[in-house]
């Protein structure tokens, strides 16, 4: 018997969804043909009439309709004042939906950060969370506790947007019954055990604190410029965007969203720091040791890292 997909569109801007077209090998059609997944819905792709679509919606919710994967895009809107009527479906809060579904869902997948944490929807007067965080707190919309049909929590799969990649293979993870190791934000350690750092083509001028203050040169940008790429985790410089490139490879710092606190209160390009060490260093780094170390690291660079040139 064929597992079942529904894809609900939240409080966001729909850039995971275009991400997931953007697929390959296999694309979105490939990949849910290979596993028999029945798609009920996606809100991009699915041209049934809004009538089958509430109908749809009716029978999950009372049990009648199979729903063993619940991909949610975008925050939860729970303005105004907890009521959720900033977003609703034929007068009702979506957010209300929403909480039915989930718990007639199998599996509960966020997809993207705003799902995931809130994101930037969270920053605007709505009252919009995630799932089951809001930020770096835990609880956000379903509450702490909530577990899926699976006994699983919500699998959160943060990025701006999420790298299709990722999608896909949770998704086949999914189906094919294989378990998910979670890091303490639900996000898969397949995908988010390593940093965006780790990969990163610019990280020996990172130890040697070769640093870049302005932009076009190629040294390190965590110092100066506002790369996250120690302090997020994430696959972009192993899973490489388009199967090609990174922010970082071509010369733009890591955003960091797929950290609970995107987007940041300081700008994207510039490091906020103290005695030009980064206020933020990464998980498990002491900062008196770290500024011996990279002083040290810093007088010890060669000169080929110091003139920008890389060796043939």
């Amino acid at each position: 018997m064929s597992l079942t997909l529904y894809w609900m569109h939240c409080g966001g801007c729909g850039g995971d969804t275009h991400a997931l077209i953007n697929a390959s090998s296999p694309d979105f059609h490939e990949l849910f043909d290979s596993l028999d997944v029945q798609v009920l819905w996606q809100p991009s792709l699915s041209n049934i009439t809004a009538k089958e679509h509430h109908n749809l919606v009716d029978k999950m919710l009372s049990g009648e309709q199979q729903l063993d994967i619940l991909c949610v895009e975008g925050a939860v809107v729970r303005g105004p004042s907890g009521t959720g009527m900033f977003e609703t479906i034929e007068g009702r809060p979506q957010k209300n939906i929403l909480a039915g579904l989930c718990t007639r869902a199998k599996f509960v997948v966020a997809v993207g950060t705003c799902a995931s944490f809130g994101g930037i929807s969270a920053e605007c007067e709505i009252e919009a969370s995630g799932l089951q965080f809001l930020k770096r707190r835990k609880g956000g919309f379903l509450g702490e506790s909530f577990r899926s049909q699976s006994g699983m929590p919500v699998i959160n799969l943060p990025g701006c947007p999420c790298h299709p990649s990722i999608v896909t293979g949770v998704l086949t993870e999914l189906v094919h019954a294989k378990p998910l190791a979670l890091n303490p934000y639900n996000s898969p350690l397949e995908w988010y055990g390593l940093l965006v750092h780790q990969g990163c083509t610019r990280n020996e001028y990172h130890e040697y604190r070769v640093e870049d203050s302005i932009f076009g040169e190629k040294g390190c940008m965590f110092f100066h410029l506002g790369c996250r790429g120690p302090l997020a985790f994430g696959s972009c410089n192993k899973t490489l965007w388009n199967g090609r490139s990174s922010k970082t490879r071509v010369g733009v710092p890591c955003f960091g969203c797929t950290l609970p606190d995107f987007p940041q209160s300081s700008p994207f390009y510039e490091t906020p720091n103290i005695e030009g060490i980064p206020d933020e260093l990464p998980d498990g780094v002491d900062r008196a040791h770290y500024m011996a170390y990279k002083a040290m690291a810093a007088a010890a660079a060669p000169e080929r890292l110091k003139k920008r040139k890389t060796e043939v």
